[in-house]
C-alpha cells in the first residue's frame, strides 16, 4: 500500500477533498491530508460534495502536519500555493510535488463541482503516475 500526503493552508476544502477522491478511485493508495494553519472544521461543502460522490468517511478531519509528521509517505502532494511556500522538510528524502488549485471556500457549491471535476482529470492521473 502506498502512502499519499495531501497538504494545504486550512485542511478544510482542497486537502479534504483530494483525501477523499484518492481514497475512493485510487486502490492500492492510502492518502491523508493535514494543513500548514488548520482551520480546525472540514467545509460543508466539501463535506457535501464527498458524500454525494460517495467518497466521504467520518474520521476525515482537519488536522495539524505535526499529527502526521512520524509516518512514511511515499508522495506528498501540496494543493494551494501557501503549503508549498511553507511545506516542512520530510524524512527519507520523500518526494514532493505541487498541483494547484483555487480555493473554494466562502463559493458557491458550484464552485466545489468544479474542484471535484478539476481533481479528478488533473490529481488523480497526476498522483497515479507519480506512484507508478
Amino acid at each position: 500500500m502506498k502512502k499519499v500526503l495531501v497538504l494545504c493552508t486550512g485542511n478544510s476544502c482542497r486537502s479534504i477533498l483530494a483525501e477523499g477522491l484518492i481514497n475512493k478511485y485510487l486502490p492500492g493508495i492510502e492518502a491523508k491530508s493535514a494543513g500548514s494553519k488548520p482551520s480546525g472544521k472540514v467545509n460543508e461543502n466539501a463535506k457535501k460534495i464527498l458524500e454525494r460522490e460517495g467518497a466521504w468517511r467520518e474520521e476525515y478531519h482537519s488536522k495539524p502536519i505535526d499529527e502526521v509528521m512520524d509516518e512514511d509517505f511515499d508522495l506528498v502532494v501540496t494543493v494551494c500555493d501557501n503549503a508549498k511556500e511553507s511545506c516542512p522538510v520530510f524524512p527519507k528524502k520523500t518526494k514532493v510535488i505541487h498541483v494547484g488549485f483555487e480555493d473554494p471556500d466562502g463559493k458557491p457549491f458550484e464552485a466545489f463541482k468544479k474542484l471535484l471535476h478539476q481533481m479528478k482529470t488533473k490529481l488523480l492521473p497526476t498522483i497515479q503516475k507519480e506512484l507508478s
